[in-house]
């Protein structure tokens, strides 16, 4: 994912050196959440199941091979495609600490999926602060 101009001195400044050891040397350009090939074109229900064409097997949101094959009726309705590209995250969601525990090579899905409660947690904040911005300077919302 690309970092905001705002954020972009909360990186170090070899940032995208060391993305590239976590997503290309240590993680093998595959995603440490899922197995999702970076790069490649991969066929997906949306719901985290995936065609890996490697080992031509349905693989599901964790890279388990499934048990239990998508049916047709999944296969024909909400069959995509998405092209796969591999992000670095930081575990403990602090930019600052960049050891090679913390980092890991994400797909979009499950970066998404991981900073969910991050983004969320930002967003009551955020939310938070217009309503008492509003309070200050507008009066008390209506019920």
């Amino acid at each position: 994912m690309p970092i905001r101009p705002e954020h972009r001195y909360f990186y170090p400044i070899d940032w995208r050196e060391l993305s590239a050891e976590i997503r290309f040397r240590r993680a093998g350009s595959a995603c440490e959440g899922c197995g999702r090939p970076h790069g490649r074109i991969v066929y997906h229900l949306g719901d985290g199941r995936w065609w890996d064409a490697q080992i031509g097997a349905w693989r599901d949101g964790k890279g388990k091979s499934l048990a239990e094959l998508p049916t047709l009726d999944d296969l024909t309705g909400s069959l995509r495609t998405t092209r796969v590209v591999l992000a670095t995250a930081h575990r403990d969601h602090d930019t600052a600490n960049n050891t090679g525990a913390n980092l890991a090579a994400f797909c979009q899905r499950c970066h998404v999926n991981h900073d969910r409660p991050e983004h969320q947690r930002r967003r009551w904040g955020t939310l938070f602060r217009r309503r008492a911005m509003g309070d200050l300077f507008r009066g008390i919302y209506p019920p």
